[in-house]
């Protein structure tokens, strides 16, 4: 008889655990593939069901109410076995298949990840790839995201993290910036010279140590210029119009360097673009087979890193 009265809501009720993660109506939609309006109207079903409200609704964020946290508290591990159980069903077919939902930065995924899925999809026909170009922070859990691709100096100790391969961050200008403007010859010397600034915290300030000596004494610059962009493709290309001297990854500088020249070679900039780039993903109990293989691909695939030209 319970499961009768219960049978109707079991959609709704796992609508509610992915609303508590997300805590927003238009992220709960996206998730699950349906309109804002229809999340809305389903939650006001399930309410009217149960007799109590189950969300506060504000103009910010969502919040539930003592029911409705007690009802997701209840609710939330049963679904969390039956999504473990059902992709360990899956897995049994012996054919990676489903979909992979991926973010990665704009540059990196344009440059590095979008041109190798060609070649992924020829060894795995029924694997399918979302992938989400974006600079902002994801938080994967609450977006519903798979697997983010991210440089970064430490991974996040509440995630699975896959090494991929080693990056650097490089010092570079173009030659004709430094025939007009000069070659800096020590990092106190950047204060007289145009810097091309990756928009966001700390950017102002450029930390650097002795090339190969990690340990030494840190020193650190602060840097102006005409452009700040959150994005190293678009600061790739103000560099080589000559509007700067540019902190590029080396995942975007590499395909310019042939037209770029370094910059302070015998100093190394720390802490900025991060040192190593990771598949990242929330902490489970089991790894679909999609994203395993995906990001064995890419662990594959990417271990050269990105050398530059000679």
């Amino acid at each position: 008889m319970a499961a009768d009265i219960i049978g109707p809501w079991v959609a709704d009720i796992h609508l509610l655990t992915v609303l508590a993660e997300t805590r927003s109506f238009t992220q709960a939609a996206r998730r699950l593939g349906l309109s804002k309006a229809s999340v809305s109207m389903r939650i006001v079903a399930l309410e009217r069901a149960a007799g109590v409200p189950l969300v506060q609704r504000t103009t910010r964020s969502v919040v539930l109410t003592d029911a409705g946290r007690e009802l997701v508290a209840d609710a939330a591990p049963a679904f969390e076995r039956i999504d473990a159980g059902f992709t360990a069903v899956k897995d049994l077919s012996g054919t990676p298949r489903g979909t992979v939902r991926v973010t990665a930065p704009v540059a990196l995924g344009r440059q590095h990840i979008s041109p190798r899925l060609a070649a992924f999809f020829r060894g795995y026909p029924d694997v399918r790839i979302h992938l989400d170009l974006t600079d902002r922070f994801v938080n994967l859990a609450q977006e519903g995201y798979d697997l983010a691709i991210r440089h970064t100096a430490a991974a996040p100790e509440s995630y699975v993290a896959w090494p991929l391969c080693e990056t650097r961050s490089l010092l570079v200008a173009s030659p004709a910036y430094l025939r007009r403007r000069g070659t800096p010859r020590h990092p106190r010397d950047l204060a007289d010279h145009d810097c091309v600034l990756y928009l966001g915290p700390g950017a102002d300030t450029w930390t650097f140590v002795p090339a190969g000596n990690a340990q030494a004494d840190t020193l650190s610059v602060p840097v102006q210029g005409p452009l700040k962009a959150n994005n190293s493709e678009v600061l790739r290309d103000a560099v080589l119009d000559g509007l700067g001297i540019g902190l590029l990854p080396d995942f975007s500088a590499a395909p310019a360097m042939r037209r770029l020249r370094p910059v302070l070679p015998d100093w190394r900039v720390q802490g900025f673009f991060g040192n190593q780039l990771y598949a990242l993903r929330p902490w489970a109990p089991r790894v679909p087979r999609a994203v395993q293989c995906f990001v064995e691909y890419l662990r594959e695939s990417m271990a050269p890193g990105f050398p530059l030209p000679d």
